[in-house]
């Protein structure tokens, strides 16, 4: 059955936001949002889960190149636990390193405007389209 999915790039400043879908297995960024004392805005979540209907959520978890943990890692689970609770749908944790260099790379090559919410909602999409491509038929 097809699905309609929400990627999160989890940060204390900003969470960039994607968009995906099962059927045409692909993602795409949807939007940046503000962190307020590096708390989520939880409304603001709440009304993009209202208006795509996700089935699941995917954060990012962000790794040390070694696979070993940082300080990140476990604010990013307390994230996916968070969106978990107030939402009820299934979050997946996905691997996310090196995205956001890679989201800045393609933002380059396309003489795209750099700037850190483009980036954001960009390594989303690359975070979700990294779920979407392991679990496509």
């Amino acid at each position: 059955m097809p699905e309609t999915l929400l990627g999160f790039d989890y940060g204390t400043v900003r969470i960039g936001v994607a968009l995906g879908q099962t059927v045409t297995g692909t993602a795409k960024p949807l939007t940046t949002l503000a962190c307020r004392n590096g708390q989520p805005d939880w409304t603001a979540i709440g009304r993009l889960i209202a208006e795509w209907q996700p089935r699941r959520l995917v954060v990012g978890l962000p790794l040390q190149l070694d696979a070993s943990e940082q300080e990140m890692t476990g604010r990013a689970r307390r994230f996916g636990n968070q969106l978990k609770g107030r939402y009820n749908l299934p979050v997946e944790m996905v691997d996310e390193r090196l995205t956001s260099r890679e989201a800045e790379a393609e933002l380059a090559a396309k003489g795209g405007k750099f700037d850190k919410a483009g980036i954001d909602a960009l390594a989303a999409a690359l975070i979700l389209q990294s779920w979407l491509d392991r679990h496509s038929p």
